[in-house]
């Protein structure tokens, strides 16, 4: 097997370890990652209250209809004191907490623009488990993220990391509970997760795939299909390209519906195509409420410069169906260009398989056998609004993007820096 290139996207597994003589912040005095004094886990199930919302930085969107948010508190806690140069060795961290997943990256900036994974973690919580129907987060879902939130606050605690931000997404914005299981987790493992609003988290998923779009694209459409949630960012390029993509960003929409909450509204485990189009037809109906202009030629048909970037599991599984992979490896999916045809006909070949067969194959596994063709359902209307002539397969979202917002910001790409002698000699 070759190595593992340095890359702005996630292994599987741990890529690399810090360099031998490299001093690590060690876990002191009870101290979680985030230098918080750590209070002995409370029994499963307590209700606590929640601590009071941290201020957002001013320009911050924070209104929602839950109330106030937590502000970047774990961000802001790591921001390097006035004066302080980042240089490439520094480690930075990021850690995402979905409606589905629990997902941890450790990195160090690189070639400019990327960054070598050092440390990964990711873990199926389904932390959305039930929410569509009572609003609440379960107790069991809650006891599972927890357990995966404990694995990523002793990766953190065992690294010297410069910055790190920690987000919360749909699960948390939208559960009547979200707040008080935040406080749960800050109690039982020292992080503080703030609950991003949903443009935030379209623009993370722009930066994050920002590599991914062609030079000679002029317009793209690029779509995070979540468990709770799904992200449409409309991007269009024109002659400057921005370095940040996400300035380029013209529409975007969040529809409230992501591949639990569809599967679990019309049935994940067997779908006919019957139920497959009711699916496909509740998202369109939301999409026809996003006003955003056609973004075809003047025949009507795709413009050849323009193409779909999908950053989710959804399409992930697809293409590893599509290559036929013994186990998936997403070096050989992240940056797969997929036509059209090959789109549809892996549509159908999983609307064809039961559940035991899409459960069989190992790049979708019984843990998302019930929720991949949710996906499919979302993902064909979004090619309904946006017809493509083909569609770019991404391994990488929300920790890749706050990964980039935050070496961008520190500045350590720039060219011509050279790092003191007293740093060198160390």
């Amino acid at each position: 097997m070759r190595p593992q290139p340095e890359a702005l996207v996630p292994a599987a597994s741990p890529v690399g370890e810090a360099k031998p003589g490299k001093k690590r912040r060690r876990n002191r005095g009870g101290r979680g990652p985030q230098g918080r004094p750590l209070a002995p886990a409370a029994p499963a199930h307590t209700a606590r209250s929640a601590p009071a919302p941290v201020p957002a930085p001013a320009g911050h969107n924070t209104h929602h209809a839950q109330g106030p948010r937590r502000g970047p508190a774990s961000n802001e806690r790591f921001r390097p004191s006035p004066g302080a140069e980042p240089w490439p060795d520094d480690l930075y961290a990021a850690l995402d907490l979905g409606t589905n997943n629990c997902r941890l990256l450790i990195a160090q900036p690189t070639r400019p623009g990327q960054f070598r994974v050092v440390d990964a973690f990711s873990r199926i919580v389904r932390l959305g488990e039930g929410l569509g129907a009572h609003g609440r987060l379960s107790a069991e879902a809650m006891d599972r993220a927890v357990e995966a939130l404990k694995v990523c606050a002793a990766k953190l605690a065992g690294r010297d990391i410069r910055r790190m931000r920690l987000i919360a997404t749909e699960a948390c914005r939208a559960a009547d509970n979200g707040e008080e299981f935040l406080s749960r987790v800050l109690v039982e493992t020292g992080l503080e997760l703030e609950i991003i609003n949903r443009e935030t988290e379209a623009r993370l998923a722009v930066s994050g795939c920002s590599s991914l779009v062609g030079r000679e694209a002029r317009s793209v459409v690029l779509f995070d299909i979540g468990g709770g949630s799904s992200e449409i960012a409309v991007i269009s390029i024109g002659e400057n390209r921005s370095s940040r993509l996400a300035n380029h960003i013209t529409h975007w929409t969040s529809l409230p519906v992501g591949v639990v909450t569809l599967s679990e509204r019309h049935g994940g485990q067997h779908v006919t195509p019957e139920i497959f189009e009711a699916m496909t037809q509740e998202v369109e109906g939301m999409l026809a409420r996003f006003d955003c202009p056609p973004l075809t030629d003047r025949s009507g048909r795709p413009p050849e410069d323009f193409h779909l970037i999908g950053t989710s599991g959804t399409v992930t599984t697809l293409a590893g169906v599509h290559l036929d992979l013994p186990r998936y490896d997403r070096r050989k999916v992240d940056g797969l260009w997929l036509s059209d045809s090959e789109v549809t006909a892996m549509q159908a070949k999983l609307l064809s398989w039961d559940y035991a067969g899409r459960a069989a194959n190992p790049c979708i596994g019984p843990d998302r056998a019930d929720l991949v063709l949710a996906g499919c359902a979302i993902l064909e209307a979004i090619r309904r609004r946006w017809p493509s002539n083909r569609m770019r397969v991404a391994d990488r979202g929300l920790r890749e993007g706050l990964l980039t917002d935050m070496m961008a910001d520190d500045g350590v790409w720039r060219r011509g820096r050279r790092r003191p002698s007293h740093d060198r000699e160390r």
